[in-house]
């Protein structure tokens, strides 16, 4: 099966794959997710109301043989090079959301990170740009 995603399926694929590493998608990540695709223009093409049928896609390619590896190729594969930096702090921002960056969400931001061909200190401005996003008073 030959699967093509959108920008904006693969930049949900991205939040989905980084909020379900540790094994568990929070009320708060889950909350992020939506918010960010109601509000950023990225996802002004897409459907809002697929956002739940494209979560579970997800999981079904996670869920499949070296689903991991399959969901960085498919996002990938359907970002063009200035959506690439777009993905990683969408990324970020979900390790985030819920104030503790568990070691496996940290492994799959280092795997993104190659896969995007994202250099360090890049990644490592967007993910300081999420920390602080998410602090608390």
């Amino acid at each position: 099966m030959s699967q093509q995603l959108s920008p904006p399926q693969a930049l949900i694929y991205t939040m989905i794959t980084t909020s379900a590493v540790d094994r568990r998608i929070s009320d708060v990540e889950l909350g992020r997710i939506g918010s960010i695709v109601r509000d950023l223009p990225a996802f002004d093409t897409f459907d809002h109301e697929q956002l739940v049928a494209e979560s579970q896609n997800c999981g079904k390619v996670l869920a499949g043989e070296h689903g991991l590896d399959r969901v960085l190729d498919l996002v990938f594969a359907a970002l063009p090079e200035h959506m690439r930096e777009t993905a990683y702090a969408l990324a970020a921002e979900l390790a985030a959301a819920d104030l503790k960056v568990d070691p496996t969400e940290i492994k799959f931001l280092q795997m993104l990170a190659r896969k995007l061909e994202l250099d360090r200190l890049t990644c490592a401005a967007l993910e300081r740009a999420a920390r602080a996003r998410h602090q608390k008073a």
